[in-house]
């Protein structure tokens, strides 16, 4: 017989954030394989027996790699046991769950998906900042930054994106540069309010803000770096009226 597979959402880095199913689906573990940005601090409702298996991926040095990920999900739950496919963020927001799923459908092997707050709404939440807002905002797109043009993996629709009110980026501080010049090039003002926030909901979080003309120099200046969330829209004004997250560091222009 087989065992079982929860693909679950960690949430966006915050341990106190985690659902209650999540939770529950921690507490009975035999196996958790866990990616990078899931906080340490989660891993502890694991049961003393349970295996943690690293499954984090970086530039230049990953954990395993996906097609392993596949093999060991498939090979841990043929053996019977409980495994936890733990994500940062929820697992159907480029968190390639569901291929995970599917993998395990083809093998015969029964899976749970349990969402989880992805990072695109709660980082910018800790930093008092709403991705809707009735006088503001009232579109909202996700969107992941790796794409370059340069190297013929661009396949956003810059015109249509350019019409959306609030846009979170995610994986997009190495690509800045392209992005800002994209959308203001496709329609959005270079004065534009952005926001970056790095490490969200965490006790490392620190925000900046500017506009889509400047933001690229302060993210230099300021050595922003992954993770960090980049917000784009007017929304981004509010912020100085409902901060509320008590930062390690603030800068802003």
């Amino acid at each position: 017989m087989s065992g079982f597979v929860y693909i679950v959402g960690a949430g966006p880095g915050d341990p106190k954030l985690l659902t209650i199913r999540a939770l529950e689906c921690i507490q009975i573990a035999e196996v958790i394989l866990y990616d990078r940005l899931v906080n340490p601090q989660i891993l502890k409702h694991a049961p003393a027996h349970c295996e943690l298996i690293y499954c984090g991926k970086e530039p230049g040095k990953h954990g395993l790699i996906q097609d392993e990920i596949h093999r060991v999900l498939v090979e841990k739950a043929q053996q019977n046991k409980q495994v936890v496919r733990l994500k940062g963020g929820d697992p159907f927001v480029f968190g390639r769950g569901a291929e995970e799923a599917a993998i395990l459908r083809n093998e015969n092997i029964e899976f749970e998906i349990v969402p989880g707050i992805t990072a695109g709404i709660a980082a910018p939440a800790y930093a008092g900042i709403p991705v809707t807002h009735r006088d503001y905002a009232t579109s909202f797109a996700i969107v992941t930054g790796h794409g370059r043009e340069e190297k013929g993996q661009d396949f956003l629709s810059w015109a249509s994106l350019a019409q959306i009110d609030t846009i979170a980026f995610y994986m997009s501080i190495g690509n800045i540069e392209h992005i800002t010049k994209s959308l203001i090039k496709h329609g959005k003002k270079p004065t534009t309010p952005v926001a970056v926030i790095e490490w969200g909901t965490t006790s490392n979080q620190r925000t900046i803000t500017g506009q889509l003309e400047t933001i690229s120099k302060q993210i230099q200046q300021e050595k922003m770096v992954n993770p960090s969330m980049i917000l784009v829209g007017d929304v981004v004004g509010i912020r100085e009226e409902i901060a509320w997250f008590n930062e390690r560091i603030e800068s802003t222009c």
